[in-house]
């Protein structure tokens, strides 16, 4: 028995404010803003650049991401969109599948670094010198790598081998092992050069032009143009009601939407009576993740997303008729495949009821700011192409589109690629009751729905639901399931037709979440982090 009730680690709790992150030292840059007297805001761009210092391998100023920002005082919630988009130049007949796993032509736009300013700039309260000071101190100073970090270094050194740049910053120096100091002292130099310029001097000034050089030196397509036409948006959320209470994430181009219409699937069933993790649960759930991939795939790069079928009840209660209680559908899986299976799941007809998405990370305080965001630079390190003087590694964030023509996700100039990435947060009766994410690439439209099930289908606490083990579904009938789920249950998911695969008990595969939740009587706030990777929550 966990010596946490259910869970492993204690749920960290405070009333003046909780971060958590994927990284202890970028947890703590954010609670260093909260004790400055800052807010959520100051606190989530302090943790997110301190997360390209620590955790260089998910997230930096090279990659991209989506923020979800609800003020209690304003009565606002809004999503910040900063997906940079694919180069102007970016011509899919001129490049192969491996070109865009990694190198000088996978590389959208950036976008993080615009998008924590724009953040900064509406709702934050301190200067950029100060939010960015605890990255710029630990890139400076060093950081000490984790078991963790060097297990993700040693994972991508073929990535890291495709520039000079990127092998001397991760892997000189003897090479990575636990308790080596990480020194980035050029990724210090770029962030004091932000620090007193601004989105400026990143976008449009010398760093701008030393990554467009470095990119096309290389032979890819990114210019000075594409980086200064980057602006990030503001955008309305995607909410659903779901047994009272309203589940806000992003909303399309983003696909969010798939796991809202999982959640929307299971609403019609009593979750709580077969039990957390049964075979009867878990089938339903997979059954519920394969038709909603199926309508992801269908539609979330359509021009225009027939986003209030999607998420309608009335849809839901149509594809729930769809289910075979008792056999495993076969899913196309979690990507575009022209190969048909011969009994494979269809998209449904959502235009019908019309009238009816790395790393995450999560900051709250005291005043009822809540930021949730999840950010990615593609896969661990990105492109692999590090921009010599700047500390900078790229995103190989065009990975994420297809070349063939029949795709609805095709490589085309300008173009967002379409991103999993999907902060929540969760409100009842108007006030926050909770933040939750997962990085994952397609698995986070899987994991978070589970993660949020864990808390308002079975009564979970934040931590125990981050810890619960959990399952990944893709194509025919193939799963994962962390080992920790009883041999029971696998054996009764085998003969229902799904083909079980065991993964490690708590396995990266499924995710890394972090989440915050609220006591709605007391205030307090209690803050959840995976221990699948290097999660830690802190709190005042």
């Amino acid at each position: 028995m966990p010596p946490h009730r259910n869970a492993y680690r204690p749920v960290v709790m405070g009333f003046r404010g909780v971060v958590t992150s994927a990284h202890p030292l970028a947890s703590m840059a954010g609670i260093e803003m909260l004790l400055a007297g800052g807010n959520a805001v100051d606190a989530a761009v302090a943790v997110a650049s301190t997360l390209n210092v620590v955790e260089p391998f998910m997230s930096g100023a090279g990659g991209i991401g989506l923020m979800v920002v609800s003020s209690a005082r304003r009565g606002e919630r809004l999503v910040l969109d900063f997906i940079g988009r694919a180069p102007a130049a970016a011509d899919p007949t001129r490049v192969t599948v491996a070109d865009l796993e990694g190198g000088p032509k996978s590389c959208a736009t950036p976008g993080n670094l615009g998008g924590w300013l724009a953040a900064l700039e509406r709702f934050g309260t301190m200067d950029c010198n100060t939010v960015l000071a605890p990255a710029i101190r630990r890139a400076e100073e060093g950081a000490p790598l984790t078991w963790k970090n060097c297990e993700f270094f040693e994972k991508a050194r073929d990535t890291l081998g495709r520039s000079a740049e990127a092998q001397r910053i991760y892997l000189g120096n003897g090479g990575p092992r636990p308790g080596r100091l990480l020194v980035q002292k050029d990724l210090a130099a770029t962030y004091r050069q932000v620090a007193e310029g601004g989105a400026e001097a990143f976008y449009r000034g010398p760093i701008a032009r030393a990554i467009c050089r470095a990119v096309r030196e290389a032979g890819g397509w990114l210019s000075e143009d594409d980086m200064a036409a980057f602006t990030p948006e503001w955008r309305a959320p995607l909410t659903i009601p779901w047994r009272g209470v309203e589940i806000t994430s992003v909303p399309p181009p983003f696909s969010a939407f798939q796991y809202l219409e999982t959640l929307n699937l299971l609403e019609g069933f009593d979750l709580a009576a077969w039990g957390h993790n049964s075979a009867e649960y878990l089938h339903h759930l997979i059954e519920a993740i394969k038709l909603a991939s199926a309508d992801r795939l269908a539609y979330a790069y359509a021009p225009e997303v027939p986003i209030a079928g999607l998420v309608s009840k009335g849809y839901a209660a149509s594809q729930r008729q769809r289910y075979d209680a008792a056999r495993a559908g076969a899913s196309e899986g979690e990507r575009f495949d022209p190969h048909r299976l011969a009994d494979q799941i269809l998209p449904g007809h959502p235009a019908e009821f019309m009238n009816e998405q790395t790393t995450h990370f999560a900051c709250a305080d005291g005043d009822g700011t809540v930021v949730t965001v999840t950010q990615t630079l593609g896969v661990p390190f990105g492109s692999g192409l590090a921009v010599s003087g700047t500390g900078i590694v790229l995103n190989n964030i065009l990975k994420w589109m297809d070349l063939d023509p029949r795709s609805p996700n095709l490589l085309r100039p300008g173009r967002k690629a379409g991103t999993m990435m999907s902060p929540t947060q969760i409100f009842r009766d108007g006030r926050f009751l909770m933040s939750i994410g997962t990085p994952g690439s397609y698995g986070i439209l899987q994991t978070t729905p589970q993660m949020i099930l864990n808390v308002l289908a079975f009564g979970m606490n934040i931590q125990e639901a981050i810890e619960a083990p959990r399952v990944r579904v893709y194509r025919d009938r193939l799963v994962d399931v962390e080992a920790r789920v009883p041999v029971g249950t696998r054996d009764e998911l085998a003969r229902r037709g799904h083909q079980v695969n065991v993964i490690d008990d708590w396995s990266w595969i499924v995710g890394g979440g972090q989440g915050i939740t609220r006591d709605p009587e007391s205030g307090a706030l209690q803050g959840g982090a995976d221990p699948r990777r290097d999660g830690y929550a802190l709190a005042l």
